[in-house]
């Protein structure tokens, strides 16, 4: 009974957090994609010369595709992993998954825990064309890998060893 409140918790809790992390990744596709149709605006239109498209594109690129890692997780969105392992009896499957849970959480707390120091490393140096600290681009790695920690821990609290890729939309009811 408490092991079952506890997938229902971490489930609710990995859905609401992923629900928040995948609006974030949507407004930041909607501000790449005018970002660069501005770009090619400027290029091959009014020809204003802008410095800034270009590298606002590659931050805003960085962010969404590192924030989408802990998306992916949420959904167990690997499919080699879930190839492999839906091959293999069931015993063997929790086992692998647990291990695979257990180095992947092992390596994103590692990225975060290191990466605060890269971040912090940015702030002594500056944006070519805006001029701005670099810890805002580089905070990209923590942030990322610390969502990216939470999320699979919660993902293998509510899974508890077996492989179930989720639709989170399912869950919402």
């Amino acid at each position: 009974m408490a092991l079952r409140r506890v997938e229902t918790i971490a489930a609710m809790l990995s859905r609401g957090l992923n629900w928040g992390v995948e609006r974030v990744i949507a407004v930041l596709m909607l501000v790449l994609v005018l970002d660069v149709w501005l770009g090619v605006i400027d290029r091959y239109i009014f020809h204003w010369q802008l410095p800034w498209p270009e590298e606002l594109a590659r931050y805003l690129m960085i962010w969404a595709a590192l924030l989408a890692i802990s998306a992916g997780i949420a959904r167990r969105e690997h499919i080699g992993i879930g190839m492999f392992v839906l091959s293999l009896p069931m015993p063997i499957q929790r086992a692998i998954l647990f291990l695979v849970d257990l180095i992947a959480l092992a390596a994103f707390l590692y990225l975060a825990i290191y990466g605060f120091g890269f971040a912090e490393g940015g702030m002594r140096r500056q944006a070519m064309i805006f001029g701005m600290s670099l810890a805002l681009p580089y905070a990209a790695v923590p942030v990322s890998a610390l969502l990216a920690a939470i999320q699979l821990l919660l993902v293998a609290l509510r899974d508890q060893g077996r492989f179930i890729p989720v639709d989170l939309a399912e869950g919402a009811e």
